[in-house]
């Protein structure tokens, strides 16, 4: 392809995806409300009886509702998102690399929801009752535009940086890595891994960061046996 057909091919992906999202959003707009009720829930549930969450501006539970359906739009497109980002960068493969294109957008969708899931069902309980077990001598004021503006971001962000081991692998296949590099520079990975939790996460404490870290760490040392297979499989074809 020429640069030309480049552009044109990312813009029909990128306008497939977008179309997709669009879609998505106004399915989801019609369950906002029990989408709302889903992702308020690691709070509520530790908020005491009879108290809800606050908004400041008439317009602020619109805005909300907005923000949850754009949210779940993300998490149900992802997988034909991450199928478009395959069909642009498909042209530059081999046919035999080609094939990859199941695994591909199965684990790369599968490691995006298994972070969003991370993030709901594990840092967002413990940040919510540390925080309000901390703060158990006042009233909790917390605004819906707050709390939403803090979903999205950890949700988004823990998703995105579990597709860790997806990024090494397409980085050995490039020859930008192996696992000899990735072993000899786990300690800056680690210190990297800590200094983007401490950016997720919605609290400063050390706890919280560290049980989003051991997962990341984990996912880095996936990625670092995921780089030994195919570096094994692309010596024994040589050999062949």
């Amino acid at each position: 392809m020429s640069f030309l057909e480049h552009l044109g091919e990312l813009r029909k992906r990128i306008i497939y995806s977008v179309s997709f999202l669009v879609i998505m959003f106004f399915a989801s707009w019609g369950f906002s409300k029990e989408i709302y009720k889903f992702l308020a829930k690691p709070l509520t549930r530790f908020l005491p009886t009879g108290e809800k969450l606050a908004f400041t501006s008439i317009v602020d539970p619109f805005m909300m509702y907005l923000k949850v359906s754009f949210l779940a739009a993300i998490f149900f497109s992802s997988p034909f998102i991450f199928l478009q980002l395959w069909l642009f960068v498909a042209p530059g493969l081999y046919e035999k690399e080609k094939r990859y294109v199941l695994p591909f957008v199965f684990f790369t969708s599968f490691f995006f929801l298994s972070g969003g899931a991370f993030g709901y069902f594990i840092v967002f309980p413990w940040a919510c009752n540390f925080f309000l077990k901390l703060g158990a001598d006042f009233r909790p004021v917390i605004t819906i535009d707050q709390y939403f503006s803090l979903v999205i971001k950890v949700l988004l962000g823990i998703g995105l940086v579990f597709e860790l081991p997806i990024l090494i692998f397409f980085l050995s296949r490039l020859g930008i890595v192996n696992h000899k590099f990735l072993i000899n520079k786990i300690g800056y990975a680690v210190l990297i891994i800590f200094i983007i939790s401490a950016l997720i996460t919605p609290t400063a404490d050390m706890i919280t960061q560290t049980i989003l870290a051991g997962p990341m760490i984990a996912l880095y040392l996936v990625g670092v046996l995921i780089a030994y297979i195919f570096e094994k499989k692309e010596k024994e074809n040589l050999k062949g």
